[in-house]
């Protein structure tokens, strides 16, 4: 017999599973030994598992690793090394203070789905040790980073298979995306012209890049006479301050970028005023200088951009458009004058054309109806 259970209490069971092996050295066929709590109905169920990884090959043997170790090392030997500085840090703080106190003594092995489905329910009611329940916006990216780590402790061969794949994760509103109209867009760079960051915020709505992205380029990036830019880095500041600058994480968003010839020459002007403060201080602008500086010459902070900008929309009376709705706004813009989708993925460095469908599928159905118009017009029957 490969298996069988030993009632052990009242509610404890034992499971005994020949491996089908003889140790090198005793010659004794190998043995796993595993205590179920619960009813015998469960020790039937997991000796059930237990002999299908055995026959399917997927048996690992448990070790006595807690989740909470596992995290750690997967932190340091993982999450730093491979991700974008921003994404690293907001997994290590879902990890310190939510997911360590919530899941952390449980051994790795033996984390079930009832336990993390326990755990999200717990955060949506009580938010832990906050005094009223996290939103489920913020539990969905608790999933998504613990889903990433226990994927990773499948490749390292630490688990058999990934327990967060038998639950879903909490459903919430996908957030409402607020663009600017044409006549928005003007009003807005009309007030940024009084501004110091004109030229920053026009051409962040004339050429939908990230916030990141913008920050981080130099001079050496444009062509001024060719009318293009090229993305290949961006800029982001961690909690304690310090300032890092990655290459783009894939080919997608390492890109070119064709400039509007009124974005040229807001670049010109800008890179002439830029020259001209240099002239004073009796240097000049290098291919190696960031475009949008404080006046030290250091790159600006993306909280300063935020800030500035929220300044500017309140300015405008057009509240609640963030930043990042200026790269909504020109994708969202381009679509309507009827740009192919592909050519705007391009431009905003998406993954795959499906994203930027999925995003802005708000424009399709105005999209169709000319579509629909237009073919009346090619093919018109008496």
């Amino acid at each position: 017999m490969r298996g069988h259970i030993t009632k052990r209490g009242k509610d404890s069971y034992s499971i005994v599973v020949s491996m089908g092996e003889r140790d090198p050295e005793t010659k004794k066929y190998k043995q796993h030994w595993e205590t179920v709590r619960g009813t015998k109905k469960d020790a039937e169920k997991r000796l059930a598992e237990l002999l299908n990884q055995i026959d399917k090959g997927l048996y690992i043997k448990p070790e006595k690793t807690t989740l909470a170790e596992y995290l750690e090392r997967w932190l340091k030997d993982y999450v730093w090394p491979n991700l974008a500085p921003r994404t690293a840090e907001g997994y290590e703080h879902i990890i310190r203070k939510h997911l360590i106190p919530g899941l952390g003594k449980i051994q790795l092995s033996q984390l079930k789905p009832e336990h993390i489905q326990n755990y999200y329910a717990k955060q949506l009611s009580t938010g832990g040790q906050e005094e009223k329940g996290l939103s489920a916006t913020t539990v969905r990216h608790h999933h998504m980073c613990l889903h990433s780590a226990l994927k990773t402790a499948v490749k390292w061969e630490l688990i058999a298979r990934n327990p967060i794949d038998a639950i879903d994760p909490p459903h919430c509103h996908k957030q409402e995306m607020h663009t600017l109209t044409e006549t928005e867009v003007q009003k807005v760079l009309e007030i940024a012209r009084e501004t110091p960051y004109f030229t920053l915020f026009y051409l962040a709505l004339f050429t939908g890049l990230r916030r990141s992205e913008i920050l981080a380029l130099k001079w050496s990036d444009i062509d001024l006479n060719m009318g293009q830019l090229s993305i290949s880095r961006s800029l982001h500041v961690l909690a304690g301050g310090k300032i890092i600058i990655r290459q783009t994480k894939t080919a997608r968003s390492t890109r070119t970028v064709a400039l509007s010839p009124s974005t040229v020459q807001v670049l010109k002007g800008h890179k002439g005023k830029q020259q001209a403060f240099k002239l004073l201080a009796g240097s000049c602008v290098k291919e190696d200088d960031f475009i949008f500086t404080n006046i030290d010459g250091k790159p600006l902070l993306p909280n300063t951009i935020t800030h500035n900008w929220i300044k500017l929309i309140r300015k405008a009376g057009l509240n609640g458009i963030r930043l990042h709705d200026a790269r909504h706004t020109h994708a969202s813009l381009m679509l309507k004058q009827g740009v192919h989708p592909k050519i705007v993925q391009e431009r905003l460095g998406h993954s795959s054309i499906q994203v930027t469908l999925d995003t802005y599928s708000h424009v399709t159905p105005g999209l169709q109806q000319a579509a629909a118009k237009g073919f009346d017009e090619l093919i018109i029957i008496n």
